[in-house]
């Protein structure tokens, strides 16, 4: 019996590499938000007025990132548990036919 690439186990792994991913560009998209913020929070009155509509714009991506950041978290745990269940059914066929 000749044991080929184990196709369960490299979804896995992709889903592991798609969340982290998926959660460097949040968190990366987070951390821009918050230095925006920071240096917008030193301007004038008349900038503060015309940057609080960005500013509401901003807050609908945070809330976006902050999800997505979420999403990823779920999308590596979900690939670790398929690829240790598939790596655990691999040992469970070659113990049962060895």
């Amino acid at each position: 019996m000749e044991i080929s690439g184990n196709s369960a186990f490299y979804a896995g792994l992709g889903a592991i590499q798609t969340g982290q991913n998926r959660v460097d560009q949040a968190a990366s998209q987070i951390a821009n938000t918050t230095v925006e913020r920071a240096a917008t929070s030193q301007s004038s009155d008349y900038q503060a007025e015309r940057l609080r509509s960005v500013d509401r714009s901003q807050q609908q991506d945070l809330a976006t990132s902050t999800v997505e950041l979420a999403l990823g978290k779920f999308q590596v745990e979900l690939g670790v548990k398929v690829a240790k269940a598939s790596d655990e059914m691999l040992g469970t066929l070659i113990d049962t036919y060895a």
